[in-house]
């Protein structure tokens, strides 16, 4: 047979049954090429973490970000800093971080802001004003602010703070001011008596959403409560209410209808679109602690991600190839654990981070090939291929790379395969190439006398050295 080029892009895709699909795809992201080129579906590494401040040590743990006025501020422990940059003359930005005011408990919070007011709500908890014009920190004591019940989360929209409650209700701030609120202003999403999870501000229309439905709602300006319903009702529900996040002219969920398992969708028209696979839908079903799961986006490259963090993995949607992948992090004692970042903002032209592992700030940085001082496990492995189910041999693997990126602390890298001949299930063969000391760009990746198969094998290829990751293509070579 002659030489095959195999998909090596396809993205994650573990199914319950490994013969049918054990396609991981571990730190790395598929790339659609836009032109004519070498191969059209390539693989690109997940950008590194650098850090650009801290705020102390594991109590300092992130807890959510948020950006005002092109100003990023973390919550991070039991305070709210702003993270200030500094820009010398040759151009090189520096950052530090200055505390603003205590924010009590745990738990991850949600924030808004009007553009002179920031609100950090504590979910079930107390609620925080900062107004960076006077400047002030203070705690919500206005009686009426639970006067509908504990406030759970907050937007902004229309001038008004609106934040949901424990009691199915939803309640609004006086026109500009969080700290000033109507025990009379509030509102209840009445076409469908589930509870509700969380709001989520779109196009200028606000979403209520609930457990088994969304309703939307408009500003009509009256002089009392001054949003009503407008007639848009979704019949899908959200069970975790940090996984609303807005994502390329939509927004996207981790939920489900009534009496289904959970998915994630998007918003699509005056309707709702599953984007979740089976294979994602699988992991989902057997999180045991599906409501805490949460969500970021972020653009970078011509990519546009959308990732949620569960306890045990980050499952990563872009948007423009329309393909999954997952982030994972290396731990101290090197396990490989959920992505480390707690929350991603996009400030003074750059991606920042929020660390779930200590109080570090980073900065997202797609030609840095570590996270702070951990290398990054990459790993991929391929759909099953076969010879209409003959037995066969593979004489030879070739991985396409960029070769030629070692450099002077990695000066010689590697890249490992190997094989499973039983459907991903277990794996052997294991065997390293080289891909090229600096300015080795003619360095090639093969792998020769690979042994009989009797019905179908999959291939896995393992990169954890810290140079620049880029997979082209898979060429082998089969004979029946």
């Amino acid at each position: 047979m002659p030489k095959t080029i195999l998909p090596i892009a396809n993205g994650f895709y573990v199914s319950d049954s490994l013969p049918i699909s054990a396609q991981e795809c571990i730190n790395w992201y598929p790339n659609i090429v836009q032109a004519q080129a070498l191969n059209s579906e390539t693989l690109f590494g997940t950008p590194g973490l650098r850090q650009v401040a801290t705020t102390g040590e594991v109590l300092n743990v992130n807890r959510g970000a948020h950006v005002m006025n092109e100003i990023p501020y973390f919550v991070n422990g039991t305070v709210l800093y702003s993270l200030d940059r500094t820009v010398s003359s040759d151009g090189v930005s520096t950052y530090s971080t200055t505390s603003i005011g205590t924010i009590e408990g745990t738990a991850p919070v949600s924030m808004a802001d009007n553009g002179t007011q920031l609100m950090i709500l504590v979910p079930g908890g107390k609620g925080y004003i900062y107004n960076h014009v006077t400047p002030e920190f203070v705690e919500i004591t206005d009686e009426d602010f639970t006067a509908n019940g504990q406030p759970q989360y907050v937007v902004f929209i229309d001038g008004y703070f609106c934040c949901t409650t424990d009691s199915k209700k939803f309640i609004v701030s006086s026109l500009n001011d969080g700290t000033n609120w109507n025990a009379l202003d509030f509102g209840s999403a009445e076409a469908d008596p589930d509870k509700i999870v969380a709001p989520i501000v779109f196009k200028n229309q606000l979403f209520i959403a609930g457990s088994e439905t969304f309703e939307a709602f408009q500003n009509i300006g009256g002089a009392d409560f001054p949003f009503q319903r407008n007639g848009l009702f979704l019949a899908k529900g959200c069970y975790a209410p940090l996984s609303l996040v807005q994502g390329q002219d939509t927004f996207l969920w981790i939920g489900g209808g009534a009496n289904e398992s959970p998915a994630i969708w998007a918003f699509a028209g005056n309707s709702t679109q599953k984007v979740s696979t089976t294979a994602i839908d699988s992991i989902l079903q057997r999180e045991p602690n599906i409501q805490n799961a949460f969500a970021w986006s972020y653009a970078q490259k011509g990519a546009y991600f959308v990732g949620f963090t569960l306890s045990e993995t980050t499952l990563v949607y872009d948007m423009i190839s329309q393909r999954w992948h997952e982030r994972r992090s290396t731990s101290t004692d090197q396990r490989l654990t959920r992505y480390r970042a707690n929350s991603i903002v996009q400030a003074y032209g750059a991606i920042f981070v929020g660390d779930f592992t200590d109080g570090r700030i980073g900065e997202l940085d797609i030609d840095l090939y570590t996270e702070y001082e951990n290398q990054i496990f990459r790993r991929v492995s391929t759909q099953p291929f076969q010879a209409n189910m003959d037995s066969f041999r593979i004489n030879s693997i070739e991985l396409t790379t960029e070769s030629g990126v070692g450099d002077l602390v990695t000066t010689d890298p590697v890249i490992e395969m190997d094989i499973s001949r039983d459907g991903g299930k277990t794996w052997n063969d294991k065997k390293t190439r080289p891909i090229g000391k600096q300015g080795e760009y003619f360095r090639r990746a093969i792998w020769r006398r690979n042994g009989r198969i009797p019905r179908f094998a999959v291939l896995r290829f393992t990169l954890t050295d810290s140079i620049k990751p880029v997979i082209i293509q898979l060429t082998v070579d089969i004979e029946k």
